[in-house]
């Protein structure tokens, strides 16, 4: 299980993978308010993300940092929940650099969360903790792959609603960050630690 390209296999097909789809919904609702012209905010977005759950992932691996898993699966759906409502409440992140830093900041910390709820399944793959390095550069790399062509296959939709089906941009992101919200709400339910 040493192979680099089998890590960045392993990294892609788990964003990939239908099963995560509580991964999906955060994409999906971190995209919801941009239009395709913003591709490379949307990139650099996507990239904070992955270096938070890359962060995350480095410290997991090595047992640095050890959240318990429940806590974590009530918290994957927080994300989803507190980035969908930031959609709504906050104004079109092309108005404003500021608030371009704030989505940044959000989706880096939030990467921290989902980091940890990788790790497990990361851990389970290491054979040797020593060599966490390529590994883990492997994995975050197929996620990285993953995700962006998840975004892409998101943002082509907004664009077929926005550009062809004459959708207002406002009423698209209140629809998607709606869904995304009460989604979030169900799992988070079935998440809870109280």
């Amino acid at each position: 299980m040493d192979s680099f390209g089998f890590y960045i296999q392993l990294g892609f097909e788990h964003i990939s993978d239908f099963a995560g789809y509580d991964h999906m919904l955060f994409l999906v609702a971190l995209c919801a308010i941009y239009r395709i012209q913003q591709w490379k905010s949307i990139l650099v977005l996507v990239t904070a993300f992955t270096i938070g759950h890359s962060i995350t992932l480095a410290l997991s691996s090595l047992d640095i940092v050890t959240i318990p898993s429940n806590i974590i699966e009530f918290l994957i759906p927080v994300t989803i929940f507190l980035t969908a409502l930031n959609n709504v409440i906050g104004s079109n992140p092309a108005d404003d650099n500021t608030k371009m830093r704030k989505n940044y900041a959000m989706a880096l910390f939030f990467g921290f969360i989902h980091g940890m709820g990788f790790s497990n399944y990361f851990k389970a793959l290491l054979m040797d903790s020593s060599s966490v390095a390529l590994p883990l550069l492997g994995f975050n790399i197929g996620i990285e792959l993953g995700q962006i062509l998840v975004v892409f296959f998101i943002v082509g939709i907004a664009y077929l609603f926005l550009n062809k089906l004459a959708v207002k941009h406002r009423d698209w992101n209140v629809f998607i960050s709606g869904a995304a919200t009460g989604m979030s709400l169900i799992f988070i339910l079935e998440n809870k630690i109280w």
